[in-house]
Formats: structure tokens, sequence, C-alpha cells
């Protein structure tokens, strides 16, 4: 069995395994993007460049999707930061694994004694995607949550309150709950299929060198899923932010 080391500080409880990969997310974003953006050229572009445009045309494209093209520019940046770390946090789990087995309690990782009984083998997994941990999905959601209320309260108030009340103010129950079950969607979403994919690579492993070809199939698959999942996440925080700060006369 595989326990994931839990560091208590206070009331909290922190997963090591995810506090590690997280970090290693957000420096592999930060060096990806620096290092996309250095030594830029328009005579001579590199192949890192020629790839960033890529990528900085299709969130273009993808947040023009969700609202007027003239007003997708403030929001570009935030799009390809989202596009990015998340795709590259649910990927972070799939190449490789760190697995140490103690033979001994180590209380203040959540080993005790009870889990090394009848037998029971234990090992501690120090690295899984971020994005298979909930606490992580659900941080990223109630982000988005408040940069969506706050952008609405900033730059379309009067609209933005209004449609709580919309069609009829018996309905504010009914919208309110809507807009609490937004990022509880994100967060679940994005959560639910990344853990889902770890979980069945982990079950693959046990079948040995047989799962090998299984492993290969899945972890492919994987790539696939974390892409998609990334650009959800990404496409529905768009859209949000359009509902909420983009008032519907800017369509037209």
């Amino acid at each position: 069995m595989h326990e994931f080391p839990i560091l208590q500080l206070g009331p909290f409880d922190i997963d090591l395994a995810m506090l590690v990969a997280l970090l290693v997310s957000g420096i592999v974003t930060f060096l990806i993007a620096k290092l996309a953006t250095r030594n830029l050229s328009v005579d001579n572009p590199s192949k890192m460049q020629n790839f960033l445009e890529w990528v900085v045309d299709f969130v273009h494209n993808l947040i023009s999707s969700a609202m007027p093209l003239n007003r997708v520019k403030p929001f570009l940046s935030l799009g390809m930061t989202l596009i990015m770390f998340i795709f590259i946090s649910n990927l972070l789990g799939l190449p490789f694994g760190i697995v140490t087995e103690p033979h001994h309690e180590i209380e203040s990782l959540g080993i005790t004694k009870e889990m090394f009984e009848h037998g029971h083998h234990v090992a501690i997994a120090w690295w899984k995607s971020p994005t298979a941990d909930i606490s992580v999905t659900a941080g990223l959601a109630i982000i988005v949550f408040f940069i969506v209320h706050i952008l609405g309260l900033r730059l379309n108030s009067k609209h933005y309150l209004k449609h709580y009340f919309q069609p009829y103010p018996i309905f504010f129950p009914i919208n309110l709950i809507e807009t609490i079950s937004k990022p509880v969607t994100l967060a679940l979403r994005l959560f639910a299929n990344i853990y889902a994919g770890e979980v069945l690579i982990s079950t693959i492993l046990m079948l040995g060198w047989i799962g090998t070809p299984f492993l290969i199939a899945w972890q492919g698959f994987s790539i696939f899923v974390g892409a998609i999942q990334a650009f959800l996440f990404t496409m529905l925080t768009m859209v949000y932010i359009s509902q909420a700060a983009i008032h519907d006369e800017d369509h037209h």
C-alpha cells in the first residue's frame, strides 16, 4: 500500500508529495515562459519562439470564442498561465514515481504502527500530479472564483448585480446556487479526471512487465486527457469572466 507523507502543522495536514510537485509545476511553468520569451526576434525567430507564437494564437482564439475580440488582450496572460500551469501539473505524475519503504513508525509523516501490523507492506509515495489532489484544484477554482467576481464588480457592477435577480427576483436563490456551483464543478472535474488516471496507472504497475504495453498506451492517452482538462478549465474560466465582467451590449 502507498501512503503519501503528511506533515501536520497545527490544524493543517500538508501533503508533502503534492507540495513538492506543486513547486516543481510552478518552476517549470516559469522557466518555459522565460525561455520562450528570451532573445525574441522578428527576422530570425527560434523554434521556441515559433512554438510560443502558436500557443499565444491558440489561447487568443480560445478567449475570443468566449468574449469580443476587443476585450481579449487583458485576459491573454491569465489564459496562458492557466493553460500552461494546469497542463504541466496534469502530466507531472506520468513519467515516474518516487517511492520509499519505511521500516518503522514515522509519526511526523502520518506513518503509524498500525500500518505495519499483520505483515502489511507500507510504501511512501513522494511524487504525483498536483492536480490529482483536490486541495490544488479547489485552490485554482477559488482563485478563478474571486477573479471572476472582482472583475464583475469592477467592470460591470450594474449588470453583474442585476443578473442575480433575473429573470425575476424570486430566482435569486437559484442564481446564487449556480454561482457557487461553478467553482465546485471546475475543481471536481479536473481533480476526478487526473486522480482517476493516476489510480489506473498505479493499478497497471501492479501487473509487472505484463502491464507494460497497457502502461504505455494509457500514459499516451493521459497526455491527451491532461491537455483537454487544461483546455476546459481555461475555456470555462474565460466564459465565466465574460458572463460577469462584459455586458451583453459589448458582443454587438
